[in-house]
């Protein structure tokens, strides 16, 4: 078991004596998600795997903040910012704007790309060195803004 997943575990325990009922729903949610993918998987998920579900979380309850927002149910959409920023605390801090333009440029001066055929190669081993410390999209944008693409 990972030390995220261990570190979730106990967490939930603590708010469930301390009687933190909307961190021990959350926490419950997380600790669910991530056995649906473990089960999935047919084995334990190790670090990334985590993170990677932590991250589809969040971003699930970020859509859903948005479209309560968009249907003037504010209530909903606070409780749903609640959650995301309490799963968000098991996330690995995101990288700056500058720190994953370094990456970007060091990758592609790599792999010597400078097309759109060399744009799948190139998300793949930034995606690996930033290892769910960036978001897929930021990641796209930029690599096509530095191929010429945009």
């Amino acid at each position: 078991m990972s030390t995220l997943n261990d570190r979730i575990v106990m967490d939930l325990r603590a708010a469930l004596k301390a009687g933190e009922h909307e961190r021990l729903s959350v926490l419950r949610m997380a600790k669910t998600a991530l056995h649906n993918k473990q089960i999935a998987l047919g084995r334990e998920l190790d670090e990334t795997e985590v993170i990677s579900v932590l991250q589809k979380e969040v971003k699930q309850r970020t859509e859903a903040m948005a479209e309560f927002l968009a249907g003037h149910r504010p209530e909903l959409a606070a409780k749903e910012e609640r959650e995301a920023a309490v799963l968000t605390a098991y996330l690995p801090a995101q990288l700056t704007n500058d720190e994953l333009s370094t990456i970007v440029d060091q990758v592609i001066a790599q792999q010597q790309a400078s097309s759109g055929a060399t744009m799948g190669p190139v998300m793949s081993a930034v995606q690996t060195v930033v290892a769910g410390r960036a978001d897929g999209q930021r990641i796209a944008r930029l690599v096509k803004a530095k191929l010429g693409l945009a």
